[in-house]
């Protein structure tokens, strides 16, 4: 009777918590829109390393020249600026760009990569990740300096995702130093 109750309440958190995590609403671009512009999804990002890892975060821009390179620089909080992504822009004057895996661990998170004797990767915290708070999303152009701006908004880990982190650690995924 008691195990039922127990079972009954920790699934109960578990739904809270899975939709408390859940994604807002799909940003696009304004397709009557004149001039540049570039929009983020999701608009807000969890600093749990498992969550962090496993979200797709694209950009998408229109109003480039067309055959230009874009890179995307955030900056935020405490005069944090990192760059995350680059791409070219297509013979419409648009991009798509996807934050690579890498630049989530080493860059938003400011950890490391390691392999471990079975060649799998494990993340390496030795140093806090950026801090969370509202960040401008800037676009900029190699060649034709053009830009255009956004916000995205970076979060600290839910309490799911530290359940995640804290199962990363066991299973030797994630170390922290």
């Amino acid at each position: 009777m008691i195990k039922m109750k127990l079972f009954r309440c920790l699934l109960l958190f578990m739904l809270l918590a899975w939709s408390w995590g859940c994604a807002g609403e799909q940003r696009t671009l304004n397709p009557m829109g004149q001039g540049t512009q570039v929009v983020v999804n999701p608009g807000v990002i969890r600093l749990g390393v498992v969550k962090l890892r496993d979200t797709n975060i694209v950009f998408e821009g229109s109003g480039f020249k067309p055959g230009d390179s874009i890179f995307i620089t955030l900056f935020g909080p405490q005069d944090t600026q990192v760059i995350v992504a680059e791409a070219a822009v297509d013979s419409q004057g648009t991009f798509k760009a996807v934050v690579p895996p890498l630049t989530k661990i080493m860059e938003i998170l400011r950890a490391d990569v390691i392999l471990d004797e079975n060649f799998q990767n494990v993340v390496v915290i030795t140093r806090p990740p950026i801090p969370e708070g509202v960040y401008k999303a800037r676009v900029t152009s190699m060649f034709s300096k053009i830009t255009a701006e956004t916000e995205m908004t970076i979060a600290g880990p839910s309490l799911l995702d530290r359940f995640k982190d804290w199962v990363g650690k066991i299973t030797g995924k994630i170390q922290y130093k």
